[in-house]
């Protein structure tokens, strides 16, 4: 009697959270994955997928419009980078590896990258500034697969030297997930690899960190940091187990000073330390996002959440399944996108207000 009284209890928590689902969904497509979104501007949305998908919007998400790419209608495009209306670059994955431009709002695309290897995977695209990107893939003989660029990705170039000659270990790679899983900062590059092992990088060098790892399924998915530069948050889990709690989430908090007591590692990686206060976030995320120095929102086939105070204490907000999440540049609102083609928004308004 005592469990059905939990499993009804349980239920009814379900049904509520749906009820009071704060994300609105703007467009659908029934059959495509999204895993790549990139908003430029308050107005311009783009997002792309698989079946060659590709997706915009110029009026802040009020229309869509759904595009294929003509003689890719089979790729999956999982990372994708946006200037503004018109100029947009997107990755395809592998098989071959291939990264197209566009300059005219997706009525055309140039092919500015192509490699024919059958081992590469290429997993996410992030931009420093207007000019120089980075282009991450899956490691090549215990080697991290890296292209850069400094024209707007017109051209892309191999990186092989200085420390990113560093070598992963066994079955250490990206997840390919959510195009969030490299960001920078004023003076640094950093990522965060999963599988057999999970770190956090930093211009090269490694960080152990608490995450579930040991499994191909297993690791961090994405990492992002706050406004200020001084948090970054990394989550993960195991999309295998989507609803698995243990080691799924971390924070890192920037040192004024090095801390000297790992020695093994460089000087520079001191200036980051693993925060112990955090909780547990619900379930599996494959992408996270700060939306300003305390606002998190996480998203994953385990649901929405967000932390008001960088991860102390989540709270979940709908049991909706979502890939990505990217935040406009005016941090007011937050854009998901996931299966079936869908995209949903969330105004930073309604979700500071949720259970106050």
């Amino acid at each position: 009697m005592r469990i059905i009284k939990i499993v009804l209890v349980l239920l009814f928590m379900n049904l509520q959270l749906n009820a009071q689902n704060p994300i609105k969904i703007l467009t659908e497509k029934k059959g495509v994955s999204i895993r790549g979104m990139s908003v430029p501007s308050e107005k311009v949305i783009w997002a792309s997928g698989s079946k060659g998908s590709v997706v915009k919007s110029v009026n802040g998400g009020e229309s869509f419009e759904w595009m294929q790419v003509k003689g890719y209608e089979t790729r999956d495009f999982r990372a994708i980078h946006a200037w503004d209306d018109k100029e947009v670059l997107i990755v395809a994955v592998a098989a071959p590896a291939v990264i197209l431009k566009t300059l005219d709002g997706g009525l055309n695309w140039e092919k500015v990258y192509e490699n024919e290897d059958t081992s590469m995977f290429l997993d996410a695209v992030a931009f420093k500034d207007d000019k120089v990107g980075t282009v991450i893939g899956d490691p090549i003989n215990d080697t991290i697969f890296l292209l850069n660029t400094e024209d707007k990705g017109a051209h892309w170039n191999k990186v092989n030297g200085g420390f990113w000659k560093s070598k992963v270990q066994e079955g250490e790679a990206f997840f390919a997930s959510s195009n969030s899983n490299i960001v920078y900062d004023f003076q640094s590059t950093y990522f965060v690899t999963g599988g057999m092992k999970s770190r956090f990088w930093m211009d090269g060098l490694a960080m152990d960190i608490p995450m579930i790892q040991e499994s191909t399924s297993a690791g961090a998915n994405s990492i992002s940091i706050s406004p200020n530069m001084n948090h970054i948050i990394i989550a993960g889990g195991d999309f295998s187990i989507p609803n698995e709690m243990n080691n799924n989430f971390v924070k890192l908090d920037r040192y004024k000073y090095p801390n000297t007591t790992e020695k093994h590692l460089s000087k520079s990686i001191y200036f980051w330390k693993v925060d112990k206060k955090v909780s547990k976030v619900n379930g599996y995320k494959s992408s996270l996002v700060f939306l300003n120095n305390k606002l998190v929102i996480a998203c994953g086939t385990s649901g929405v959440d967000i932390s008001k105070n960088r991860g102390k204490y989540w709270e979940k907000i709908s049991n909706e399944s979502f890939h990505v999440v990217q935040r406009q540049p005016n941090r007011k609102a937050a854009f998901f996108a996931g299966s079936g083609g869908r995209i949903g928004y969330l105004s930073v308004e309604s979700s500071i207000s949720l259970n106050k």
